[in-house]
């Protein structure tokens, strides 16, 4: 009697299971985070990478101030499923071994007229005071960024996959 070919024992998963040391970090960088790059996805599902000022809005929720001129906010008109990179590599060292975060999520636009736009540009500015020269143009509007997920890597061996509560800002 033959045996059945063996079956290759699974892989380890890289991703750690989401610990509070993973979820102060992910907050940390978008906290610190002052641009971000914003990955979007043409009409025929290219993707385009362009650099945004990044920001969170009182709510603790990622935002940006795009231009409806700039081909990343024509993309996201059109379709705004989106994801944004925040960290940066220090100084020092390999670059692949300072953390990031990858955040993926949905674009939703703010009326430029509406009061949350007001409140929105009074807190933005404090982060970003040289946008004041371009936020009331009427081609620029703030994007409030729905999360769906977050991958941090925080640097070799620390992957992890968090839920838009696990990086919530604490209030």
């Amino acid at each position: 009697m033959t045996q059945p070919p063996s079956q290759p024992a699974p892989k380890p998963s890289p991703i750690r299971p989401t610990d509070d040391a993973a979820r102060t970090l992910a907050q940390s960088l978008m906290e610190t985070a002052r641009f971000a790059a914003l990955a979007t996805l043409d009409s025929t599902g290219c993707p385009l990478v362009t650099r945004v000022a990044f920001g969170l809005c009182p709510l603790g929720q990622p935002i940006s101030l795009i231009s409806s001129l700039a081909l990343h906010g024509q993309y996201l008109r059109a379709n705004p499923a989106c994801s944004l990179l925040v960290g940066e590599p220090g100084p020092k060292g390999d670059p692949l071994t300072h953390p990031r975060l990858s955040l993926v999520g949905t674009a939703r636009f703010v009326d430029n007229q509406s009061s949350q736009h007001t409140e929105l540009a009074a807190h933005y500015l404090r982060g970003h005071p040289k946008s004041k020269l371009y936020i009331g143009f009427a081609d620029f509007s703030f994007v409030r960024f729905d999360l769906r997920l977050g991958n941090l890597n925080g640097g070799f061996g620390k992957a992890f996959t968090l839920s838009p509560d696990d990086m919530a800002q604490p209030g």
